[in-house]
């Protein structure tokens, strides 16, 4: 079972702004991750391609940054409306569901260690396994040190359900039945058999006023649930945030039509997008081609999604930069440093200094020139505020959820602009996951 490592290749600049402001405490892990992801080959891309890497940040005489090499943005591209928008900021309602759901999962990771008594639904255990089918062990069927929440759904009918009532350091046999629609034809409709030894298992606390005045700055439980409320409502408001800022800019972007495209940023964008990936064939100890073969794809095809790359690029900042330039706007004005100290803060860096040093200084201008256009845009719009939950919308506040229920998972813009490009490089799967896929439901 192989897990993707999303690149974000067709804006890189778009993937550092969008997360860039107003992240809660609670999804900062998440872009710090995904940021990561990227560290190894953006900072040896700006290693290697030295003052080339920084092409598209041209300084003018008068020393104020620009995102594209052309001085007059209207030979180029004619910009479409940006002023005078209607647009919705729709935040989802948070429900006693979610705040409860959320407070099961903050118990989950404060989970004991029992020392005593059996197994419950909902326990992490840590197990090894070892799958047999008429008597030899099949590939895929053994694990170490195995973390599984019970009830989570993860492997197969019967598994989880038979550690139910063990003790830890038991040993037992569970005779199961793999699934007919199993995806591995050798296993599907068979019937194995699970050696399971129980190393330990943890249980989440419940939460009670003692719980909550020991491992909070709470005092009740019930205090606690509204702290978390707040963080929800907090995160909704960051969401549709983002979401807001989406829509003002593909609203413009699609409205918007190049004339020609510079030459010398497509060649930029273009070599930009190669070295990205020949910085990952190294990792592998690959050559480029090698690495684009095994992505199943041509060089052909590598060289027409880096031409698209570059353009889609060109045009954002050429959409950028006459906006900027339309409205007397610079990277260097006030409000673009309050996005500057915005992006240092939520990148948990010591100053832009290290920003650069992570993403180059490219990647860096091009994201505080798309927040701070993404700004004005809104700040010139219609933006009718609305509250949603599931299929419902309210106006202006109003809660229009019946019966608690609210629409689940977000589409996740990083993920949704990786996922544009073919070129998806896959991440090896550890030794627990690859071992434990056969077993599991997935």
């Amino acid at each position: 079972m192989k897990k993707k490592t999303y690149l974000v290749v067709l804006a890189l600049c778009t993937a550092l702004a969008i997360t860039a402001c107003g992240t809660s405490a609670d999804n900062k892990g998440e872009t710090k991750s995904t940021a990561e992801t990227q560290d190894t080959a953006d900072k040896t891309d700006s290693a290697e391609s030295g003052p080339d890497s920084d092409k598209n940040s041209k300084d003018t005489a008068s020393g104020d940054t620009r995102l594209v090499s052309v001085d007059d943005v209207s030979k180029y591209i004619t910009i479409g409306q940006y002023k005078g928008l209607t647009l919705d900021n729709s935040v989802e309602a948070v429900t006693d569901d979610m705040v409860d759901g959320r407070v099961q999962e903050e118990l989950q990771n404060k989970a004991e260690e029992v020392t005593e008594g059996t197994v419950q639904n909902g326990d992490i255990v840590t197990i090894n396994y070892v799958g047999t089918k008429d008597g030899v062990a099949f590939d895929g069927g053994t694990a170490n040190n195995y973390e599984l929440t019970i009830g989570s759904g993860t492997f197969i009918d019967g598994f989880e359900d038979g550690i139910i009532g063990m003790k830890k350091g038991q040993t037992k046999d569970l005779d199961l039945t793999f699934p007919e629609e199993y995806s591995s034809e050798e296993l599907a409709g068979q019937e194995v058999v699970f050696k399971v030894t129980l190393q330990s298992f943890k249980r989440a606390p419940e939460l009670t006023d003692d719980w909550a005045a020991k491992n909070t700055d709470c005092k009740t439980a019930e205090d606690y649930k509204k702290e978390i409320r707040k963080t929800l409502e907090e995160e909704a408001k960051t969401s549709a945030q983002n979401t807001l800022r989406e829509t003002a800019w593909n609203t413009v972007l699609s409205a918007s039509e190049v004339k020609e495209y510079p030459q010398d940023d497509l060649d930029t964008a273009k070599t930009e997008f190669k070295t990205l990936y020949e910085n990952y064939a190294k990792q592998g100890d690959m050559t480029l081609e090698d690495f684009v073969k095994a992505q199943g794809i041509s060089m052909d095809d590598f060289e027409e999604q880096s031409s698209q790359y570059a353009e889609y690029k060109v045009k954002q900042n050429l959409i950028v930069q006459g906006i900027m330039d339309a409205e007397n706007m610079t990277l260097e004005d006030e409000k673009s440093l309050g996005i500057q100290n915005e992006l240092i803060k939520s990148y948990n860096v010591k100053d832009i200094a290290a920003l650069v040093d992570k993403y180059g200084q490219a990647a860096v201008d091009e994201s505080i020139g798309l927040l701070r256009v993404e700004d004005f845009i809104i700040d010139n719009a219609t933006v009718e505020e609305k509250v949603t939950a599931g299929d419902t919308q309210g106006v202006d506040g109003d809660d229009p959820s019946v019966d608690g229920s609210s629409a689940e998972g977000t589409v996740d813009e990083e993920l949704e602009t990786a996922e544009a490009t073919d070129m998806v490089p896959e991440e090896e799967p550890t030794e627990e996951a690859d071992s434990a896929s056969d077993a599991s439901a997935e």
